[in-house]
């Protein structure tokens, strides 16, 4: 029997509900971030919008908790990007993406690093780690004491790539600053790292909070080789479908593929969160090619992307002026209907409420020009 062919808006609300964006849910962040295998957290701050946008009733607290209790962590995994995951998860993902930043790594600093004998650096920084915590630009001239004709700055990636390390607070606590100062793991969860993990436990997770998707995709979002053997393994325990492409996509057989025309409300996601990066084909969520997903720098929570009915139709970003009011600024790139206008207001108005609390005054503006 031919595979079942999906459409693109079928593809859309079932990653919309795989992601817990068509309801927010009443879950503890920690198991959304275990739900979603993670959060993407180049910008701190991202993960707190991300949340939000996800959960009832989301209080910045409770994630600043998780990490400072040292129940979720912020470290470099999946494609060599940092990420916030549940500890487990670090425990977990860590040994197995080893490969993935190697290739990273290589792939950026290799002629960098030409010459050096990196198994000697790595138990030097280790023992620098050991000491206190070290940003990337404390740890080069550390490592170039011993290695003075090396490229420190590289040295430096190498130690952050290839030495397992998270990201240590008051980084990526809501309200707070701080560097991006990195220990050793092990030191920082008082545990081993678990170098047990099949990579076929993480596809049928990526499937439940990505799919369906293809092999491809799964490559993207992890980084990860050579999936295709795994998922050939893996067949009896899938559901096969098509794309309208006639790409071949697998997904957990009872997970949850909504009706295609299931109201999807307008949803604010922070900068890089995952759901617009983790496939190889993005037009499940982003149906105008021309258009590219924004990232900039920053430490996050101020702007991002904005869907209207489940794809990815503006931008936003949140100023302040001198008299203490903040500004939420929303740029759509296509027409929106009065209903789409008001909904998306709306949900501005409650999301300055959460990131700009502090603030004396809210005002959302709605204007031409998205990217």
């Amino acid at each position: 029997m031919p595979a079942q062919v999906l459409s693109s808006r079928e593809l859309n609300r079932a990653t919309l509900a795989r992601q817990l964006l068509l309801v927010r849910h009443e879950l503890a962040a920690v198991r959304a971030i275990e739900h979603l295998v993670g959060m993407q957290a180049q910008a701190p701050n991202a993960p707190y919008v991300g949340l939000w946008t996800r959960l009832t009733g989301f209080d910045p607290a409770e994630l600043a908790r998780l990490i400072m209790d040292r129940l979720a962590v912020r470290g470099t995994l999946q494609r060599g990007t940092v990420r916030l995951v549940a500890v487990e998860d670090f425990v977990a993902l860590r040994p197995m993406l080893q490969p993935v930043l190697r290739r990273a790594l290589m792939g950026t600093f290799g002629r960098r690093l030409a010459g050096i004998d990196l198994d000697t650096v790595l138990p030097a920084a280790r023992e620098l780690l050991a000491r206190r915590p070290c940003t990337r630009s404390e740890l080069a001239p550390l490592l170039a004491q011993r290695w003075p004709n090396a490229d420190a700055e590289a040295l430096s990636y190498a130690v952050v790539y290839l030495l397992p390390n998270v990201q240590v607070p008051p980084r990526g606590v809501w309200s707070s600053t701080g560097p991006a100062a990195v220990t050793l793991a092990e030191t920082w969860l008082r545990r081993p790292l678990d170098g047990t993990t099949e990579p076929g436990g993480v596809l049928l997770r990526y499937l439940g909070a990505f799919g369906p998707a293809s092999v491809n995709d799964a490559q993207t979002w992890s980084g990860l080789t050579r999936l295709r053997e795994v998922a050939e393994r893996l067949r009896p325990r899938l559901r096969s479908f098509r794309d309208e492409t006639g790409r071949e996509l697998l997904d957990l057989p009872d997970a949850p593929r909504p009706d295609p025309e299931t109201p999807a409300p307008p949803r604010f996601l922070p900068e890089y969160d995952n759901i617009l990066l983790s496939h190889a084909d993005r037009n499940r969520l982003i149906d105008d090619p021309s258009r590219r997903v924004p990232l900039p720098p920053g430490m996050g929570g101020t702007r991002g992307t904005v869907l209207v009915d489940g794809f990815f139709r503006a931008t936003w970003k949140i100023t302040r002026d001198s008299g203490g009011m903040a500004r939420l600024v929303v740029k759509p790139f296509a027409r929106l209907t009065a209903a789409d206008t008001a909904a998306i207001a709306a949900e501005g108005t409650d999301l300055l409420r959460f990131a700009a609390a502090d603030a004396s005054d809210h005002d959302v503006q709605i204007v031409a020009g998205g990217v």
